[in-house]
């Protein structure tokens, strides 16, 4: 039994902890409350009024605690709707990512099932660099995670005054190496960085500089801003 991902995926995740978080925060803030319909086969999501195009990430059946990639899907396989989930496979099979590969995913052995489910959701879509994901109860035991693909939807900027605090709190969703957090974030954003032993350097979009220290651990030990006014 499966009881945690791999070294591997979790890096992979790690990279897309800052930006992604970000992202999704955005993504929040933008969707209207109300009830959820979708029209896979024309990719459309609609939510409180706001309509959509989305792809299909992936299922999550509560019950069996498992999870089912969109291209894997036997009613979804080689359609339009599943195209983006279709990317996710392919880049794990470039990077030998075996959780990206695998058709389903057993989560019953994870000490958090559904948290687990929540982490393939957030790496699927740090791979594809969709703007969110979102994820709807679709039935008693299942959940559907749409990501959009849709130009409406706002992208997250970067903010060098809460810089240090959305490097930090990214941090503490995987926990597997801060490192890959901070230069995750610095790619994302297409930010040239420079690493110098344990210090990572940036020069954000405004001119303002972010300086990343790291110590013998590997944590962040501070991160020195230099704002322009």
């Amino acid at each position: 039994m499966v009881t945690g991902f791999s070294d591997r995926f979790l890096l992979e995740a790690e990279r897309h902890a800052a930006w992604g978080a970000a992202q999704l925060d955005t993504l929040t803030g933008f969707l209207p409350d109300g009830p959820w319909s979708a029209d896979l086969p024309s990719c459309v999501y609609r939510q409180g009024g706001l309509t959509l195009r989305v792809a299909v990430l992936g299922t999550y059946d509560t019950a069996e605690r498992s999870w089912m990639w969109g291209w894997a899907n036997p009613g979804l396989r080689d359609t339009p709707v599943v195209a983006l989930a279709e990317q996710v496979r392919a880049y794990g099979q470039r990077h030998g990512i075996g959780e990206f590969e695998e058709e389903v995913q057993d989560l019953s052995g994870f000490a958090d099932p559904d948290r687990a489910a929540e982490t393939l959701a957030f790496a699927g879509m740090g791979v594809t660099g969709a703007p969110g994901y979102i994820g709807v109860v679709a039935g008693p035991d299942t959940r559907v995670y749409f990501l959009p693909q849709d130009p409406q939807v706002p992208r997250a900027t970067v903010d060098p005054v809460s810089l240090p605090r959305t490097l930090m709190t990214a941090v503490g969703l995987i926990g597997r190496s801060p490192r890959h957090v901070v230069t995750g974030y610095f790619d994302h954003h297409g930010l040239g960085w420079h690493e110098d032993a344990d210090l990572v350097s940036a020069r954000l979009p405004d001119g303002s500089g972010a300086e990343v220290e790291f110590d013998t651990a590997g944590r962040i030990a501070n991160i020195r801003m230099t704002v322009q006014p």
